[in-house]
């Protein structure tokens, strides 16, 4: 595997991430935009996708607040990798963060001054370290590399709990939609891409949350998924506020593994109106490297 060449596939898969529309995510707000009839959420629905094809060909941001690098690397079991392999994705990351460029947003000092910000930040966006990269495996001689960057509004309104299944899926539906539905109102960003994951503790939950996002498509909802959408529209929060039909594009839901028990871990994210983030590098076994 040539460790250069993956830096560099991660370095525009990181731009790409960062300043693009997906082909499924376009159609989503052209759909949008054509149901809507309140004029001021269709107004708005218009500026975001004009605002991201414009990104898109300048290789500009999608928005000022250009998220924090969270990345999902799948490995191949005929295929092996080393140290260098996820240097170079930390490299490559850097230098994209770089090229857009990105908020300059990592904090400085020790573990304390950075908590209390009291040493302010570094004016290199490259200085922002993508969280821990979850690690998984697949069959064949691929690897694929998801670079997911993730803004700090749906933080806020996010939420990671228990739910005590009482022998019953729909729990699970209705709860995430109680959940959604007295967040969403608050989260302003909207339309919103809410990402549900669901696991045997809260550290799975995120990682199968994470996992969802990776590889939603607005194009290919399941029944639960559309159904969690519809509800989340029902609140006719509408883009940024004004009311309308558009409150969510889409919901992306993964179920992991499971353990009998009477509680399941649950993790969902309103992502925002730019969100998934998402760029992806395709590294195939004859050596050939794919931006996605």
């Amino acid at each position: 595997m040539n460790i250069e060449k993956v830096t560099q596939g991660i370095r525009q898969a990181t731009v790409k991430a960062g300043s693009s529309f997906r082909p499924d995510q376009i159609k989503a707000y052209e759909d949008a935009i054509a149901r809507e009839d309140n004029s001021h959420a269709k107004w708005v629905l218009e500026r975001i996708l004009e605002n991201a094809l414009l990104a898109q060909r300048n290789g500009t941001v999608l928005c000022d607040d250009s998220g924090v690098p969270h990345i999902l690397v799948e490995i191949g079991d005929e295929i092996s990798v080393d140290g260098r392999f996820f240097q170079a994705i930390e490299e490559g990351v850097k230098l994209g963060l770089r090229d857009m460029p990105g908020r300059s947003m990592a904090v400085k000092g020790e573990p304390l001054a950075r908590l209390a910000q009291t040493e302010g930040l570094y004016e290199d966006p490259g200085m922002l370290v993508p969280g821990p990269m979850i690690l998984d495996r697949i069959k064949g001689k691929t690897v694929n590399v998801t670079i997911l960057l993730q803004g700090g509004g749906p933080e806020l309104r996010g939420r990671t709990g228990i739910i005590h299944q009482k022998r019953s899926a729909e729990i699970y539906l209705n709860t995430v939609i109680k959940w959604g539905q007295e967040e969403i109102k608050k989260l302003g960003c909207t339309p919103c891409a809410a990402a549900i994951g669901i696991g045997r503790s809260h550290t799975e939950a995120g990682m199968n949350m994470i996992k969802a996002m990776a590889y939603g498509d607005f194009g290919r909802l399941d029944s639960w998924e559309q159904r969690i959408t519809d509800a989340l529209n029902q609140t006719e929060t509408g883009p940024l506020g004004l009311g309308g039909k558009t409150t969510a594009l889409g919901t992306f839901l993964k179920i992991g593994n499971l353990r009998a028990s009477g509680f399941r871990s649950v993790t969902l994210r309103l992502g925002c109106c730019f969100e998934p983030r998402r760029g992806r590098l395709k590294i195939l076994g004859n050596g050939d490297m794919v931006v996605e």
